[in-house]
């Protein structure tokens, strides 16, 4: 991994438009990209980082006929819903944009007629389920039946969730609408366009050979893809509906393709791009070339993508097939950060059962830093995690209330009683303060690679060391004890202790950034300096400087609240 860019481009796997995300969707993609967004700007670098709705395909149309809105209403509405509560998370997005977007629409034509003209391009004239009861062909993924290859009775049409075998519709057994469940299905001849990733495949491979330092996560799923069976397969790009980037040339008419739209996987990624078109537009920046086009300065630009699991196979084959096919100096991803599922007290979250926690119930229970610290701590990078209510209380409590919030009360309260609210002048370090410095120095160095390295579970754990190095500290040296004998000693440790607050705040403002602004604001300071010198940090907030004592900072969780929670949020299960 490279510490040395000065830019970092980020963009976060963009939310499906049909309804309010959970909080595994949430850690697996916004808030890591988030975490390393607000950690790259503390540290200097220019950062631009992007995400947006993914608004095309067939569930969106669903969704927005439960609703009774045109689609276009539906998703524009859906859109503030979820702009709006990831501001509540402080997701700090430089755009957050929209793939209908009219520059979505016209990057994707672009990228079509551009690989039509690199001979990526072949019309095909495939046989697709039709829905009798539906009145339309069904997407892959709204023909449900029997996997011919492991016998899981929910397999989709495009895969089977059990196996992970690729699928055509018409290789189910007892193929159903997932729509209106209906058997009545037939298949009918209709034409389309497909990407020839199978011509892509060398070089796809090589190019995923050079990421040495990517997780394992990430290039096992894209290996197998690349070779598993007859390996990568030609992919449509487009389908029979309505809404969606119609399929045209970037110059005109497409012939043969009226009444079509580009498949939502196709356009989609491509929104990451378009949206940095969309972030000018809105007055938030200038030049979005420099950042995405090598021949326009994007070389010296770190590019960084989070997602899920579930979005491996497409961010690292389909999206890079469309950039590569283009023959255009368009700028290719450096690192995926991919995680795995977050699942919900022994199962997994459902919308439809109402089970688990999501975004918008999140904000309304807890601050949006309780459910930050304890996801990022609690990540599933190496395996998949499970949220439990205990868990979560005793994580929360612990860390946030216990280890850093009781350092901050003691430090200011003791001062306020002893002495008055104003960093003190009297005493010397000694030995003590000699040893917590470098402990705090190597453990700073080890969270800043770890940080770097996108290590995010070991990047709390190293932060939370370091609030326990304080309170350590202050068990040790007892300035309330010291006093009694010595209060010039005991100013000089208290002296320490509240400069190590605003440290502290800088340094967690990546993961809890609302809390690091309002102990700032306590500590009377607008410095959120890093502290790439210990020695020198501890001294940042001068003798007499004035500060406010705090009002707890994190509320611990009850007993009682996490009964009545787990009760809420049980759902229904089968």
């Amino acid at each position: 991994m490279s510490s040395q860019a000065k830019r970092h481009l980020i963009t976060s796997a963009i939310p499906y438009i049909n309804g309010i995300k959970h909080l595994g969707n949430l850690v697996g993609s916004q808030l890591p990209a988030d975490l390393f967004a607000r950690y790259q700007r503390a540290r200097g670098a220019e950062v631009l980082f992007l995400c947006a709705t993914d608004e095309h395909g067939t569930p969106a149309e669903l969704a927005a006929a439960k609703t009774g809105k045109p689609v276009a209403e539906y998703c524009a509405d859906m859109w503030e819903v979820q702009a709006k509560i990831a501001e509540g998370f402080g997701l700090s997005f430089d755009h957050f944009g929209r793939s209908s977007s009219p520059q979505n629409h016209a990057l994707t034509q672009h990228f079509a007629q551009r690989l039509a003209e690199e001979g990526l391009i072949e019309e095909i004239v495939t046989e697709q389920v039709y829905s009798k009861a539906d009145g339309r062909f069904l997407p892959d993924r709204y023909v449900e039946g029997t996997c011919p290859n492991c016998g899981f009775d929910s397999a989709r049409g495009d895969q089977c969730d059990n196996c992970t075998k690729q699928l055509d519709p018409t290789d189910l057994i007892d193929a159903r609408s997932t729509i209106s469940g209906s058997t009545d299905l037939e298949v009918r001849e209709t034409r389309h366009l497909f990407l020839k990733q199978s011509k892509m495949r060398d070089t796809l491979d090589n190019w995923i050979n050079q990421k040495a330092d990517w997780p394992v996560l990430t290039t096992s799923i894209a290996k197998k893809w690349l070779h598993d069976g007859d390996g990568l397969q030609d992919r449509g790009i487009t389908r029979d509906l309505d809404w969606g980037v119609p399929v045209m040339r970037a110059d005109g008419p497409w012939p043969g393709m009226e009444g079509k739209v580009f498949y939502v996987w196709f356009d989609a990624p491509i929104e990451y791009i378009a949206c940095a078109g969309e972030w000018v537009e809105a007055g938030k920046g200038s030049d979005w070339e420099r950042w995405w086009r090598t021949d326009k300065g994007a070389d010296d630009v770190r590019y960084t993508q989070f997602m899920g699991k579930d979005n491996v196979p497409f961010h690292t084959l389909s999206f890079p097939a469309t950039i590569m096919g283009s023959n255009e100096p368009w700028k290719l991803v450096d690192y995926i950060k991919s995680f795995n599922y977050l699942n919900y007290d022994g199962g997994q979250f459902s919308t439809s059962r109402g089970r688990g926690v999501f975004m918008d119930q999140a904000l309304e229970i807890l601050p949006a830093d309780y459910w930050r610290w304890w996801l990022l701590s609690n990540c599933p990078e190496s395996s998949d995690a499970e949220f439990t209510w205990d868990g979560f209380q005793g994580g929360v409590n612990k860390d946030l209330a216990d280890v850093l919030g009781n350092f901050i009360s003691r430090v200011t309260k003791f001062c306020n009683s002893k002495f008055e609210p104003t960093i003190p002048a009297g005493g010397a370090w000694g030995d003590r303060e000699e040893a917590l410095i470098q402990e705090l120095e190597s453990r700073l160095r080890a969270y800043e690679a770890h940080m770097e390295a996108m290590e995010v579970r070991k990047s709390a754990a190293e932060l939370r060391a370091m609030w326990a190095a304080g309170n350590e500290y202050l068990q040790d040296v007892a300035p309330w004890s010291t006093f009694k004998t010595d209060p010039d000693q005991a100013e000089a440790q208290i002296r320490l202790a509240l400069n190590l607050i605003r440290i502290y705040a800088v340094l967690s403002a990546p993961f809890i950034p609302t809390a690091a602004a309002r102990v700032c604001a306590d500590m009377n300071t607008l410095d959120m300096a890093w502290p790439t010198d210990i020695r020198t940090a501890l001294t940042a907030l001068p003798e007499g400087h004035g500060f406010n004592v705090p009002d707890v900072l994190f509320a611990k969780i009850t007993d009682d609240q996490v009964a009545e929670w787990s009760e809420r949020f049980a759902g229904t299960r089968d």
